[in-house]
């Protein structure tokens, strides 16, 4: 089976890893052009590309899939299978329908939910109990196709977005393996999503970031989990802007405003929140410093309750 591979961040790279290391046919891989990181601004190649040019694939990094040219330089691959993972742009239709077994992608949700960017976050953002990884026919309307196969999983209460990203990138690329034998030997069965299911999710922006003391503490605790590593939660104090890493519930009560401070010492930052509960406000970033627990930082800087 001749495959083509299209992705470009850590996430799609562990599903090429997958295929790669259980004996796949990558004949190709689409990457997106090469960006300026770091402080120095270099160029640098996506992990997809990194990986691609070690085990010695083709890459291609067309700045534009509207042109028709990059359809055409796919059909002359003439790949079996189109496989995208995470590559960062919507495809064109006629794009999709080159590969003779069809086109498939890994999406993080459970599909019809979360539909769109940022799937991961917005399940711990919601509070969701459970999320998981989807693999489904790609169709021209984004994210709509039938789904072939999925894997769900728990999502822990204290648990980041960046931390269920990393489990969910091991679960995709494993069960992207599955489903592309399946898909071989003929066995694969695709289900149509329920459209009466479907939601969709948006981009994440810094303007979400500050912390809502008028929310209840599990809200908060998703909030700042659901930001974590970014666009990072936020809060005010002593007239600077914090960064927010970890908090911890407590069974205490108070009469104070929402966003009030009611204790601070070895345990945290206990802040009050709606209905007169509390929240432990446990791991926070000074402007200019280093991350640390909130013990540590009042230690050198006691408030005053």
């Amino acid at each position: 089976m001749r495959i083509v591979f299209m992705g470009t961040p850590d996430f799609g790279a562990a599903s090429l890893r997958g295929l790669l290391d259980s004996g796949y046919d990558v004949v190709a891989v689409f990457t997106q052009p090469d960006r300026p990181r770091g402080r120095g601004m270099r160029l640098e190649p996506s992990p997809v590309k990194a990986l691609a040019v070690e085990r010695g694939i083709p890459v291609y990094q067309p700045a534009t899939l509207r042109d028709g040219k990059a359809t055409e330089l796919l059909r002359d691959i003439a790949p079996d299978l189109l496989v995208v993972v995470a590559y960062g742009k919507i495809l064109p239709e006629d794009f999709l329908r080159v590969a003779r077994l069809g086109s498939i992608n890994v999406h993080a949700s459970l599909l019809p939910k979360y539909r769109g960017s940022a799937p991961i976050q917005w399940a711990v953002l919601n509070g969701d109990k459970t999320t998981g990884v989807s693999i489904q026919y790609m169709e021209a309307a984004l994210d709509s196709g039938a789904v072939i196969s999925s894997t769900e999983t728990e999502i822990g209460e204290f648990e980041t977005a960046g931390e269920l990203f990393d489990r969910l990138m091991i679960m995709g690329a494993d069960l992207l393996v599955d489903t592309v034998r399946a898909i071989g030997e003929g066995t694969a069965v695709a289900v149509p999503q329920d459209e009466s299911k479907v939601s969709f999710c948006k981009m994440l922006d810094k303007s979400m970031s500050p912390i809502d003391w008028n929310r209840t503490p599990r809200e908060i605790v998703k909030h700042i989990c659901g930001l974590d590593p970014w666009p990072v939660a936020t809060m005010e104090l002593e007239g600077k802007v914090f960064r927010v890493f970890g908090a911890a519930y407590t069974k205490n009560k108070t009469d104070k405003a929402p966003g009030s401070i009611v204790s601070a010492g070895s345990e945290g930052i206990e802040f009050a929140c709606a209905d007169g509960s509390t929240l432990l406000i446990t791991e926070l970033q000074a402007p200019g410093k280093k991350r640390m627990s909130s013990a540590d930082y009042l230690r050198g800087h006691p408030l005053k309750v």
